[in-house]
This record gives C-alpha cells, sequence and structure tokens, in this order.
C-alpha cells in the first residue's frame, strides 16, 4: 500500500450502498443474512465490495450477535401532519429492512413537570427490550439533555432542528422554509408581508420565522412582528378575523393549516388570495392543492426524513462510524395563491 493509499478513508457501508446502488440498510442486510435482499442487488453489493476492497468489520458484528432487529422511537410533542408523515417514512423503512418499532410518545416539552420521568420511563423500556438502537423525534430545546443515559449504551438518530452531541441527525430545513417563501413573494414585487408565526417553544416555528425575517431585511424591506398561532387552522381564523387588512399584501405562513384557516376568515370578510393578497404556507399537505385557491407553499418532506433517519441508524449500528448530519431542503411549489403585487 502506497502512502497515498494510506491516508484514503476507508470505504464504508454507505459507500458500498452508493456503489451499489441499494440503500445501506439493504447493505447491513446482506452482511446480517437477514432479510430479503434480491438476487440482483446481491450482486450489485459483492461486485462494490470487490471494486471498494471493502471489509465489513467482524467485531463488530460479533457484538450484534444478540441483536433484536427491534429500533426504539422516543416521539416528543402532540400529533401533527409533520411527525406523522416522518412515521410513514419510518415504517416503510423498517419494513424493508425487516425491523420492528417500539414506539413511545411524550406530548410535553422538557421544561413541563413530569417529561424527564416519562422519558427516563420510555429509555428504560427500551433497554429492558434491547433495542438495537433510538430514534427520537422532537421540536423542542432540552431534549438531548433527557437522553443523558442512553448515548454509551445505544446508537441514536435525532430528528430534529439542531445537532445532537453525540448522535446522528437529519434535519428538515425550516430557516430554509421560511426563507425561500418570503423571497418568493418579495420577488412578485410584495414588500408589506405579515408572518404567521408557529408556538414560541416550538423550534420550526422560530426558524421559520428567522428565515422571513433573514429574507425581508435582506431585500431591504421591515419585517413585521409575527401574528402568533399554534399551527392549527383554527388559530390561522382567528388571525384572519382580526388582522388589518391595510398592513399587509401578502402573507407568509408557518404552516398550510393556519394558511387555511386565515384565507377562510378573510374570505368571510370578502378579500381573496390571490386578488387581494398573496400567500404561501410551510408542508405541502396532500390537501394544500385542493384548497381554494390551491395553495402556494414550501413542501417539507418528512417522509424522506423518516427514511434517511432509520438508513443513517443502521448503518451506525453496522459500522460504528461517527455520528453526521443530513440536511433534506425544502421546495416552492407555486399554486394559484401567489401572484405578482398589483
Amino acid at each position: 500500500m502506497t502512502a497515498e493509499q494510506g491516508r484514503r478513508r476507508r470505504p464504508r457501508m454507505a459507500d458500498v450502498g452508493a456503489r451499489a446502488g441499494v440503500s445501506a440498510q439493504t447493505v447491513s442486510r446482506y452482511f446480517r443474512g437477514a432479510g430479503y435482499v434480491s438476487s440482483e442487488a446481491r450482486a450489485r453489493i459483492e461486485a462494490a465490495v470487490q471494486e471498494l476492497d471493502y471489509h465489513f468489520n467482524q467485531s463488530a458484528r460479533s457484538l450484534r450477535v444478540d441483536s433484536t432487529n427491534t429500533i426504539g422511537v422516543l416521539v416528543a410533542g402532540p400529533s401533527l401532519w409533520g411527525p406523522s408523515t416522518i412515521f410513514s417514512g419510518l415504517y416503510a423503512a423498517a419494513h424493508l429492512a425487516d425491523y420492528a418499532l417500539l414506539t413511545s410518545r411524550v406530548e410535553d416539552e422538557p421544561s413541563e413537570a413530569g417529561v424527564p420521568d416519562a422519558v427516563q420511563r420510555a429509555l428504560r423500556r427500551f433497554i429492558a427490550a434491547r433495542v438495537d438502537g433510538l430514534i427520537v423525534s422532537s421540536p423542542y430545546d432540552g431534549t438531548e439533555g433527557l437522553l443523558a443515559p442512553i448515548w454509551d449504551a445505544l446508537p441514536v438518530v435525532a430528528l430534529a432542528l439542531h445537532t445532537f452531541p453525540a448522535a446522528d441527525t437529519v434535519i428538515v430545513d425550516s430557516y430554509a422554509a421560511g426563507l425561500g417563501g418570503t423571497r418568493h413573494l418579495l420577488e412578485l414585487g410584495h414588500r408589506q408581508i405579515a408572518h404567521i408565526a408557529g408556538p414560541e417553544n416550538r423550534l420550526e416555528a422560530r426558524e421559520r420565522e428567522r428565515g422571513y425575517a433573514d429574507a425581508m431585511r435582506e431585500a431591504g424591506a421591515r419585517p413585521q412582528e409575527p401574528l402568533r398561532g399554534d399551527w392549527s387552522a383554527r388559530s390561522g381564523h382567528e388571525i384572519g378575523s382580526t388582522v388589518d387588512p391595510s398592513s399587509f399584501t401578502a402573507v407568509m405562513s408557518g404552516n398550510d393549516e393556519m394558511a387555511l384557516g386565515f384565507m377562510s376568515a378573510m374570505s368571510a370578510r370578502g378579500l381573496t388570495a390571490p386578488g387581494d393578497y398573496s400567500i404561501v404556507g410551510v408542508d405541502d399537505m396532500p390537501s394544500a392543492a385542493y384548497f381554494a385557491p390551491a395553495l402556494t407553499t414550501m413542501a417539507m418532506d418528512f417522509e424522506t426524513q423518516g427514511k434517511v433517519g432509520f438508513e443513517m441508524l443502521i448503518d451506525r449500528i453496522a459500522t460504528h462510524r461517527p455520528p453526521r448530519q443530513h440536511v433534506i431542503p425544502p421546495h416552492l411549489v407555486v399554486r394559484q395563491s401567489s401572484q405578482p403585487r398589483r
């Protein structure tokens, strides 16, 4: 081996998957001999192993001989469209990898009384069930502090909005959603843009608000004080029933649900989008295309977040590599609710 070759990074299971055109979890199933791997995929994996000179970590495999093919999933916060879609991705990936998911939900945020005890009970259940790893989905600050007892015991992947210290992290970029949606309205000529924000204690709400404010400032426009909702269509309707229509020509809503309620209330007041104002949401819920008018929105790929999180955890279990971060950018879906300022 030359000195240059010695300095090269050793190929990882994810590299084998990329070369073979399969996921890291499929490569993991191939080496573990558990779960289905098609003959075609098996042949491509074998070829990739030869080409990359990949050597599976047998010692790591021996440490997993007691594998239960079960992953723990700890979910914080209420059931909303985003978290439920994350589960769609998790369940799909787990099914393909022949894994079971053991789930525990904590409704309140970490600062609420009783939450630390609830989390500790959930962690004890995961350990007692001998899960192979843990996936944590939380929109709150402070969640990672509650996981201290488990960092050394299990590989962890966080589906969150910031990096956890000892975990892989998969982020759907809420800051980019607020930034991109507001830029779209600015490019249409709007300068008086209101922002319907989510709850202050939710990381994604703060990130979307920050993206809105930064986009406004970079265009030389003044950010308005946020109109605070709670993610629900009801809260958007309450805002739309009381807001001064002369204070804006466009609205950047923190999610699609609040945009729906806002549009309904404004319609009751005789004001409709896009003739009287333009509006952009965030999420791209399946129903957003059927709002009246169809809603322009920043699409957030929560299903991919769940799938990628699961794949990263399986790769981490198999290879014991250091933690890393994966960011999933949103994208703008233009529909009828936004148009150039008249």
